[in-house]
């Protein structure tokens, strides 16, 4: 199951808005076919396996199939991948994760039902962090978010006035121009707030962009609306690309008529109704239906991000942190804003992954 989980890796962004799913075929304790969903619309990850086997000369019923998300059994681009399983004579299938999808599910059932062992939720919470953009799209209709921060040692984003050039080194920023231009290439957005649009005039462009490759939709979120004048690049460079999120009254006013005349997007968000601020999933529900935008990365300061962990709207949050210290407690900190008296007052995350990139560290935390 981990190699299939490895495999599944390798179509990561191509495959949406389908799930990444590996496969292998297994005997005698050792891996003898393997396959992946390289992309929409192409073989998923079992047939890509038997193909695979069958180029090999290897006999799929020789073999036990590991996959990491439960085999399909309906027809939509592909054949139902149940049906393969069954003609290709494998007796025995180990599954990692459930199928959330009601149109696809119950493939692990109707195996059953046809005389083969099934046994599931093989490394399933690793399957289901590798499903989880997927997991999101079918259970809360949202685009899956993805929360990035950079900080020092001592969990500062900024000096106290405001400077943040730069915080993490070179070989995170270009990760960062990497992850953009893969958002882009999923009509995803890049998402901040306000204060960092005004305070940091950013163009949210994926540099180098890639051959054939697009530009994230720049989105964002704001109680005020910026006027044709204003220097910005997005609105000079870009403007057609712009998603404005604001107050319902604002999306009416003539700021907002003067934006779209040279053709920004503009939303107007009611309140949230248990938090303060604009109702941010109602905003993210829009994104997806209204610009088919599958992907989200927020690289806004420390209170929209507060803000969307505090909501369970972060699904993965990618923290850069560098060797600096700044051992300033006015400098601008990761989060702000609560006062707990006790620990058990936290918001409590999952590190799901650490890796080093140049001299940061590099940390991937998951809701728990």
């Amino acid at each position: 199951m981990d190699a299939a989980i490895a495999l599944a890796e390798q179509g990561r962004w191509r495959a949406c808005p389908n799930p990444v799913v590996g496969a292998v075929l297994v005997r005698d304790g050792h891996i003898a076919a393997q396959g992946f969903h390289s992309a929409y619309g192409q073989p998923h990850a079992e047939a890509a396996c038997l193909h695979d086997a069958a180029e090999k000369g290897v006999h799929p019923a020789d073999c036990t199939l590991c996959v990491t998300l439960e085999p399909c059994r309906h027809h939509g681009k592909t054949p139902p991948c149940t049906q393969a399983i069954l003609q290709a004579g494998i007796r025995r299938v180990v599954v990692g994760l459930p199928d959330p999808n009601p149109q696809a599910g119950g493939g692990a059932e109707w195996l059953r039902e046809q005389g083969v062992e099934v046994y599931m939720g093989v490394r399933e919470q690793s399957c289901r962090d590798l499903a989880a953009d997927f997991l999101v799209w079918q259970q809360e209709q949202r685009p899956y978010l993805i929360l990035k921060l950079a900080s020092t040692l001592d969990g500062r984003i900024a000096t106290r006035n405001g400077h943040a050039q730069w915080v993490s080194g070179e070989a995170s920023r270009a990760s960062v121009h990497a992850l953009r231009a893969h958002i882009g290439g999923c009509g995803g957005a890049v998402l901040i707030g306000g204060n960092t649009l005004y305070a940091d005039n950013p163009l949210l462009a994926a540099r180098p962009l890639p051959a054939g490759g697009r530009q994230p939709l720049a989105c964002i979120l704001t109680s005020r609306l910026p006027k044709l004048a204003d220097r910005l690049h997005l609105l000079h460079q870009r403007p057609e690309q712009c998603v404005f999120l604001c107050p319902r009254e604002l999306a009416a006013s003539p700021d907002a008529e003067a934006l779209r005349d040279i053709g920004a997007h503009i939303h107007g968000l009611d309140a949230a109704r248990s938090h303060k601020g604009l109702d941010l999933h109602a905003g993210l529900r829009l994104l997806q239906h209204d610009h088919a935008c599958f992907y989200v990365l927020c690289e806004g300061g420390g209170r929209l991000a507060f803000s969307l962990l505090e909501q369970g709207l972060a699904d993965e949050f990618r923290l850069h942190v560098s060797a600096r210290i700044l051992g300033d407690n006015a400098a601008l900190p990761l989060f702000d804003g609560r006062a707990p008296l006790r620990m058990d007052e936290s918001l409590n995350l999952r590190i799901a992954s650490l890796s080093m990139c140049g001299e940061d560290a590099h940390l991937m935390l998951r809701p728990r």
